[in-house]
């Protein structure tokens, strides 16, 4: 930590970031009360425990100097591909997906870390090409550093994280300074994509989007009964809610997966509007802050990294809560740092840590509060 200047750590961002997260470990408690099945997991313990992890893993990740991460560029990538292909041969399989390691005590999803090792993989090739960042060619090359990885999430099968990555890698090829015709080829190529790969989706991906655009107000299982359930919530809760634990959906159990995918269903029963508003203003607050972090960076690399990170946020709580309020189709995308999850916290809180490793070593000015 030598020769790091601790000034410049952003301590609102951490704050809030700190905020949440015991929020959603609070939720969690308050989802899991009643259902002994859930209980005897100990989710809310695991919970706790990733998030300490999380923070020391801020601390460690913001004391090194992020350009470290640009030498082990390959090294990163090579190690996430291996490990995602050992996972496909390997991997438990839980809800019809291969995507976590089972060790016995806890259940590892290697694909929210490709989430972080893309965003630093990515940001490194877009700051190393940002002269030929107009070539094709170069951002062909960035396509295919991105489907290398993504193939194997595609595999397990993930749809979601899939979508998330090449978010993030179209986020960062805007950032970088691609040409708007060409922006807007790959937004054409992007609305196109669903379309040409819908017959290509296995079953119950399929299943999803035809429930979201075909629904069956009579379905009292799968996708669109939870979804009834999770807006049936959401209303019931009115301005102010319910109270902390007497959310009847929540407490009763109509409300399913409502400590992950639907946690945000069960603010809104016990903390209603005002609740959910006070969460959504924190989130956009962390997003505020990192892309702040971005625009001070002392290079190219260092606010891509940010704004990678703001990205992968901002993206997985739309997405969350578009589901929630049933404007998008039923995906396993978790509500940041407030949904159970230990991997998922855990990859996020790391890139937290990135963005404050940036924050650290930006230009030489005062990094005021706001």
């Amino acid at each position: 930590m030598r020769g790091v200047n601790w000034r410049h750590f952003d301590f609102w961002l951490l704050g809030a970031v700190a905020v949440l997260t015991i929020f959603g470990i609070t939720m969690i408690r308050s989802a899991i009360a009643g259902n002994i099945e859930l209980q005897e997991l100990n989710l809310v313990r695991r919970q706790l425990i990733f998030a300490v992890l999380g923070f020391i893993v801020i601390l460690i990740t913001a004391s090194i100097d992020y350009h470290t991460w640009s030498t082990l560029n390959q090294t990163m990538y090579v190690g996430m591909w291996i490990l995602l292909g050992v996972l496909f041969v390997t991997g438990a399989v839980f809800f019809g997906s291969a995507r976590w390691f089972d060790t016995g005590v806890i259940l590892i999803q290697p694909s929210e870390l490709a989430k972080i090792v893309m965003i630093l993989v990515l940001a490194d090739f877009f700051a190393k090409n940002q002269n030929r960042i107009q070539d094709l060619r170069v951002v062909l090359q960035s396509l295919i550093l991105t489907v290398g990885i993504v193939i194997w999430i595609l595999l397990q099968p993930n749809l979601s994280t899939s979508i998330v990555i090449f978010v993030i890698w179209f986020a960062l090829l805007f950032a970088s300074g691609l040409a708007p015709k060409h922006l807007f080829m790959f937004i054409g190529l992007g609305i196109l994509a669903p379309i040409v790969s819908f017959p290509f989706l296995v079953d119950y991906q399929r299943d999803r989007i035809v429930n979201f655009l075909f629904p069956d107000p009579e379905a009292r299982h799968g996708e669109i009964y939870n979804i009834q359930q999770a807006l049936i919530s959401i209303g019931s809760g009115g301005l102010f809610g319910k109270g902390y634990g007497h959310g009847t959906q929540v407490q009763l159990r109509f409300l399913k997966v409502r400590h992950s995918d639907f946690i945000f269903s069960a603010i809104a029963e016990e903390f209603g509007f005002v609740g959910t508003v006070l969460v959504l203003l924190i989130l956009l607050f962390i997003i505020y802050r990192c892309i702040r972090v971005a625009k001070h960076a002392q290079d190219t690399f260092g606010g891509l990294i940010a704004y990678g990170v703001a990205t992968l946020i901002a993206f997985q709580a739309i997405v969350n809560i578009g589901v929630n309020l049933n404007l998008l189709p039923a995906t396993g995308l978790t509500l940041p740092f407030v949904s159970y999850g230990g991997s998922s916290l855990l990859s996020i809180l790391l890139g937290i840590g990135l963005v404050e490793s940036v924050a650290l070593r930006q230009k030489a000015l005062e990094f005021s509060a706001f």
